[in-house]
Parts: structure tokens; C-alpha cells; sequence
């Protein structure tokens, strides 16, 4: 097993280190243009981002997305910076805790729910990719076994009975006319098993089964193809995945459209030269942040709407330099631009700019002055190095607008669950159950920053 830590770490493959390279190209081009994970920038790029290939110390690196490969018999553990501490050596246990912690950020994503949350730690027994395929398949075959999806689909067939309603026209054009009058053309619309949502269903149980190695996910996979043996074996897309919409009386199914979404939007398996089984999943930890922290605060604090991308606001006149903040948060009192950062900061005691750059501050005076907004908020993750407890803040006068001063604070939120990472929480726990401090120290620190003078 090799961990690699993004930016961060480097390690040495001593074999099949140009096979890896080659396969992280092909999983590159075969990826889904997932605009929910991907920017505008990756759909650019025509080589393989996920890891550094340094060919003259045969070393690989991770860039910034984190999740797992299995490559022949390794298995590449791609893991957050935020958890890197160098020299370092991570137990199993350890990698288990990030990938808990992975969970827990993925379960307030605003497309990914996660139904199974209350599953006990010591569940996550090798790469949080079996954890999620586990959750799948538990969910999926419980609902299944309670109700399967059907859907109506208009058939026109030609019958010697009457059956939904009789197409006229083309009985008469087509039958009386010719002397077949004893054949009806009948339009009728029967649930079938048969229909897209299940096909998705089917094809994403099928390529789960093929990778995973949990007996109890591989039991679950099974009667789930067993369910669904008479839906046609179709290939499926993200597209059409997340073009699938249901009534509120469905909203169990719309659980599982999204577990597949995910699946097919960050995943690849298949027989690379006829004779490896590969797959990888992978997520761009900067998009998980960024969604993370909506969903959050959508979530678990009351008295605040968080509006996300807001993108009808340009830099210059002829709108040509689109500005985009990724939240702006209203409260009773005030409205706040509010961008994830997921980058190092105070990493360095002699930076007087505590690692916050210069272009981030330029990105956030722009949006204060084109949002007509005066109070802007950095916020970016704590780091199993270090914690910042208090704000960084920074003041900029506009010297052009009635010397109106933009207040700039940067904050580092509490998302690594120290306690957990030492091992001193019971491996029982259920996940929801371990995190619920971090929740509550999380949602205080929120507070304290929409809401400071409650605080003092």
C-alpha cells in the first residue's frame, strides 16, 4: 500500500511504473465531464492530472485529487494535504480515520446523500471507495427489496384484442383498408421493469461487483442483479444519470440515482491489455471543500441563506470577466461574500501573511466592490499540524467610494477530529455519532464569524 499525500509526499514505484502512466492516461480520457466535479480548466487539459510522474527517480507524487487506485496488486491510497505531517509513518488504522473523515465531508454534499451515515468506524476496514460501495449496495438492496422502480412507457402494438385504446387511424389506414380487420393497433402505457433508471442501476451493480473485495458488498451486489435480472444490460453515463428526476412520493430512489452519479462521475474499471483489472476513484478535494462547507451551513445553521456561484456579475463593463464567489451568506443583520480556500495557511510563524497570497485578496476586493459588499470571509481548512484559532483580518480602504473600508478576515474551520485521529474514540462508534463533536465545534466557529457580536 502506498500513501501519497496531495503536493505533498513522494514515493518510489520500482515496477510497472510506465503501465501506471499509461493507465492514469487512459482513466484521464475515458473520465466523465462532470460539471459538478470538474472546472472548466480540466476539460482543457489533455494529460492526466491525478498523479506526478518523475521519471528520473522512478517516484510518483500526487496533484490534487484524492481517493484510491488499484493497479495490478498495489493499492494507492491518494489522501488530503491537510492530514500530511512530514516523516510521518501512517498505521492502517490512521488512513482509515482520513478516509472516515473523507465520509463525513461527502455527507454534506449537496448531490451525494448518504442514507447508511451510522456505520461503525471499524467498517472502514481498507479505502473509503469500499466504504461507499458498501453503503450502496445496503441501501440499495434494502429499497429493492421493498419496492422496485417501474415506469409507464407508451407501446403501440398491433394486437387481436383490445387492450389501453385503439389508434384509429392507423387501424383504419392500416388494417380495414387491407382486409385485417380481426388486428387492432392498441396504444397502451404498462409499468415496466425495463426503463432507464434500472438499466442505470444494474450496470453500476455490475461494475461495483467486479472490484470489490467485501464479501457482504459482493452478497448485497448480487441480489441486487438477481432483482433486476430481467432489466437489459446497457452502458450507463453520468448525463443520463443525473438526468433522471422523481416525484417527492420517490425520494428513496432519488438516494440511489445520486450513490450512482457518484460512481459513474469519479470512477473507471476496466481490462487494461486484456489482462489487468484496474479501477480508480477519485475526487478534486478543492471542489469537496467548497461543496462541503454550502451544505453545512445550508444544513446545521438557522438565520442564514447561502446563495452559491452566484455568476450575473461581471469585473468589467462589457462583461467579459465573469466574477463568481463561491457563497454569498445573508443574516438578518447583513450579507457576507464568503470563498473556500482549500489551501496550507499558517504553516509558517515568520509569514506575516500567515500563507494567505496576495492574488486571494485581489479576488476578494473585486467581488467586495462589484457586490456592493463590505465584509468578506476566507475560509480554509485546520491542518493536523497546526490550528488557528483566531481570525487573521486585513482592511482595505476605498479611497474611490466615499473611503468605504472592505474588511477581509481569514478563518481556519475546524474539520480534523483530533481525538479520532489518536485513536481515542471507541472503534463501536457509529460515524454520525463520532463526528457529532466536530459538527458542534464547527457550527460554533460559523457562528462566531456570521454572528460576532453574540460572542462579544
Amino acid at each position: 500500500m502506498i500513501n501519497l499525500f496531495e503536493y505533498q509526499n513522494k514515493e518510489k514505484l520500482k515496477t510497472s511504473f510506465d503501465e501506471l502512466e499509461m493507465f492514469l492516461d487512459e482513466v484521464w480520457y475515458n473520465r466523465e465531464k462532470s460539471d459538478y466535479f470538474y472546472g472548466e480548466e480540466d476539460d482543457k487539459v489533455e494529460v492526466q492530472q491525478f498523479l506526478q510522474f518523475l521519471q528520473k527517480s522512478r517516484e510518483i507524487k500526487s496533484n490534487k485529487y484524492v481517493g484510491v487506485i488499484h493497479f495490478e496488486n498495489k493499492r494507492i491510497n491518494l489522501l488530503p494535504k491537510i492530514f500530511y505531517e512530514p516523516g510521518r509513518e501512517y498505521s492502517n488504522n490512521e488512513v482509515q480515520t482520513i478516509h472516515n473523515h473523507i465520509l463525513w465531508l461527502l455527507s454534506y454534499c449537496r448531490k451525494i446523500k448518504f442514507p447508511s451515515y451510522n456505520t461503525p468506524l471499524d467498517s472502514v476496514r481498507s479505502d473509503f471507495f469500499e466504504v461507499l460501495i458498501y453503503l450502496f449496495s445496503k441501501y440499495t438492496r434494502k429499497l429493492l427489496t421493498n419496492a422496485v422502480y417501474q415506469q409507464y412507457r407508451e407501446i403501440e402494438r398491433e394486437l387481436p384484442y383490445v387492450k389501453g385504446r385503439i389508434n384509429m387511424s392507423r387501424y383504419i389506414t392500416e388494417n380495414l383498408t387491407r382486409a385485417r380487420w380481426h388486428k387492432l393497433n392498441c396504444t397502451y402505457d404498462p409499468f415496466v421493469l425495463d426503463n432507464e433508471f434500472n438499466r442505470i442501476i444494474k450496470y453500476v451493480s455490475k461494475m461495483l461487483l467486479s472490484v470489490t473485495a467485501n464479501p457482504d458488498s459482493k452478497k448485497y451486489l448480487s441480489q441486487i442483479l438477481f432483482i433486476l435480472d430481467e432489466v437489459s444490460d446497457t452502458r450507463a453515463s453520468a448525463k443520463k444519470c443525473a438526468s433522471i428526476q422523481f416525484n417527492p412520493a420517490l425520494a428513496d430512489f432519488e438516494t440511489v440515482r445520486d450513490y450512482c452519479l457518484l460512481f459513474l462521475d469519479n470512477s473507471i474499471s476496466f481490462n487494461y491489455k486484456n489482462d489487468l483489472k484496474l479501477f480508480a476513484f477519485l475526487l478534486p478535494m478543492e471542489y469537496v471543500f467548497e461543496d462541503f462547507i454550502y451544505g453545512f451551513i445550508e444544513k446545521e445553521l438557522e438565520g442564514v441563506k447561502a446563495i452559491s456561484q452566484s455568476s450575473a456579475v461581471h469585473l468589467d463593463e462589457d462583461k467579459t470577466f465573469r466574477l463568481k464567489p463561491d457563497l454569498i451568506l445573508e443574516t438578518e443583520e447583513k450579507k457576507i461574500i464568503a470563498d473556500t480556500k482549500y489551501k496550507i495557511v499558517y504553516s509558517d510563524e515568520d509569514d506575516p501573511k500567515k500563507g494567505i497570497s496576495q492574488s486571494d485578496l485581489y479576488q476578494m476586493l473585486s467581488y467586495a466592490v462589484r457586490f456592493k459588499i463590505d465584509e468578506v470571509v476566507l475560509l480554509y481548512p485546520d491542518t493536523i499540524q497546526n490550528f488557528q484559532n483566531e481570525a487573521t483580518g486585513f482592511t482595505i480602504r476605498d479611497e474611490f467610494a466615499d473611503q468605504v473600508d472592505v474588511k477581509i478576515t481569514a478563518w481556519q474551520l475546524p474539520v480534523i477530529h483530533r481525538e479520532l485521529m489518536g485513536g481515542l474514540r471507541n472503534r463501536n462508534d457509529y460515524l454520525g455519532e463520532a463526528f457529532q463533536v466536530k459538527t458542534d465545534e464547527l457550527s460554533e466557529r460559523l457562528k462566531r464569524i456570521l454572528f460576532p457580536y453574540i460572542f462579544e
